[in-house]
């Protein structure tokens, strides 16, 4: 059994779900969506239809709350990408629905495009450390009508891998018509979903809105996958405590839950949070704050009390650029999240505060997930890892540079980063003295000028466009100015750089 860091003790966690009983059973939650509300109606709870206030008998949330399951399963177009939590944990995801890019050639901030979402989805079913690529921005190009189709097509035409997303519920349908076809049918689709759907349908502080509701009712009742997330903001939307936002956080993910239960029981759940402490100096929003990551390790601890899987968005950052504070706020919690027991993170690719995607930290978050990989895996520890027949031959003063033992293990012992530089200074130097950054955007290059081989059949793609005339390209190109690459290597054969990468990248996740 996984030994995971706790700042709780059991009573406190005890104490914060007697806390967010207390909540629902005498302050309620505002429910905005009437069929909600009849739905909380019809099976005991106290509703006010004047206020709309609906508060939660403790017995009744007990029982539902024994309805919880306890996994999750992301499902991707190739059936090998499917991931499991808490099994498979920790599984990490990009950030996601960042109105923004870093231009990977300008390297300014501007709107992004389908034609940007087509890039993202094609680098992240490339780089090995992601394990769902959650749609990371909107699409400014978006026809009218189709705001979701210009997310969904680029995303789920350029990877193989899980696709995370959400939808308006005026698109909902659209959307599963697009699924539909891609998969072949209906029901090859419910088969094996290759898309989970997402939504934040609380509002804190305890107010269920209605569209995000709205498609919690959708979802669950046509029992697809689907999770939702809480995301209260210590000082604003809730106390300016930990264990108040905590408390208040937990009130709210298990009004939603129980409300999952009563719709589809039995469906699968994730404790998916966004907990955070506003920057009161100016009343900014922080989800760079280490605070994040200290509400993620409680929010993981309330959800090893409900043997549910957990996660959310951990990771990110506030700086407006990719340097040393998106590093070590991206680090310093992803961190403290996964030895704290979190299942999933959405942690990949975004700058300030959500806003922006930026390709190079998205390689470099990579290589964070990649370590986060290599710390799951830690000792392994069996009498012949011990090595003592080794110490005993080498002996004093010796060298285990050139033993077999050492050359078996060179390539597995460690995760082989490209992008951390381990070379004396005039090496680095004569090398190009280039910086983490720098580093990055040559993998981006090299990733985005090759041709992609997750593509749907010419069949599939017209059968989707006859559908939804106007449809944006979903193609992924090099950007203005990146040569496609005339390497044949994505096509079966392999440089020798590359055939390194993949060996140290296999080595990595094995």
């Amino acid at each position: 059994m996984q030994n995971y860091a706790s700042l709780l003790s059991q009573a406190q966690v005890e104490r914060i779900h007697e806390a967010s009983l207390e909540i629902l059973e005498s302050v309620g939650l505002l429910v905005r969506n009437e069929k909600a509300r009849q739905i909380f109606a019809h099976h005991g709870l106290h509703v006010d239809h004047e206020t709309e206030i609906v508060k939660f008998p403790r017995g009744i949330i007990e029982e539902f709350r024994a309805q919880f399951p306890p996994s999750f399963t992301f499902r991707g177009r190739e059936w090998s990408f499917d991931r499991t939590i808490p099994g498979d944990s920790p599984l990490v995801l990009t950030g996601s629905s960042a109105p923004n890019i870093i231009d990977p050639v300008t390297g300014y901030e501007r709107r992004a495009t389908s034609d940007d979402l087509a890039r993202i989805s094609h680098l992240i079913n490339q780089l090995p450390g992601y394990d769902v690529f959650s749609i990371a921005t909107l699409a400014d190009d978006a026809p009218p009508g189709q705001f979701s189709l210009s997310r969904f097509y680029p995303s789920i035409r350029n990877t193989v891998k899980p696709v995370r997303a959400n939808t308006p519920p005026e698109e909902a349908e659209d959307m599963l018509r697009l699924v539909y076809m891609i998969a072949g049918s209906e029901s090859a689709f419910r088969d094996h979903p290759f898309v989970t759907f997402h939504y934040c349908p609380v509002v804190s502080p305890l107010t269920m809105d209605f569209d995000s509701t709205e498609l919690l009712l959708f979802f669950k009742e046509q029992g697809l996958p689907s999770y939702f997330s809480i995301v209260p903001n210590a000082g604003l939307t809730s106390p300016l405590t930990l264990v108040g936002t905590l408390a208040q956080n937990n009130a709210e993910f298990l009004a939603a839950a129980v409300l999952s239960q009563m719709i589809h029981p039995g469906s699968e759940l994730i404790y998916s949070t966004l907990p955070t402490v506003a920057d009161l100096r100016t009343g900014a929003y922080s989800p760079g704050a280490i605070e994040t990551g200290i509400l993620h390790m409680g929010c993981a601890q309330m959800a090893r009390f409900y043997n549910i899987p957990s996660g959310g968005y951990i990771g990110l950052t506030n700086s407006k650029i990719n340097d040393a504070q998106a590093g070590y706020e991206t680090g310093m919690s992803v961190v403290a999240g996964y030895l704290g027991g979190v299942d999933i993170l959405n942690m990949g690719g975004l700058l300030d505060a959500l806003m922006a995607f930026d390709f190079a930290k998205a390689v470099i978050d990579n290589d964070i997930a990649m370590m986060l990989k290599r710390i799951r895996r830690g000792f392994e520890f069996h009498e012949e890892e011990l090595s003592l027949d080794l110490i005993a031959e080498i002996g004093p003063g010796g060298m285990f540079a050139d033993s077999d033992h050492t050359l078996e293990r060179m390539r597995t012992t460690m995760y082989l980063t490209e992008i951390a530089d381990r070379e004396p200074r005039e090496q680095w130097q004569e090398s190009g003295a280039s910086d983490a950054q720098a580093k990055a955007m040559r993998r981006v290059k090299d990733i985005l000028t090759r041709d992609n081989p997750t593509e749907f059949s010419p069949e599939v793609d017209a059968k989707i466009r006859s559908e939804f005339v106007g449809m944006i390209s979903g193609v992924s190109m090099p950007p203005e100015g990146w040569k496609r690459s005339t390497s044949t290597s994505s096509k079966g054969r392999e440089t020798r750089q590359e055939r390194r990468r993949r060996l140290r990248e296999n080595a990595a996740t094995n």
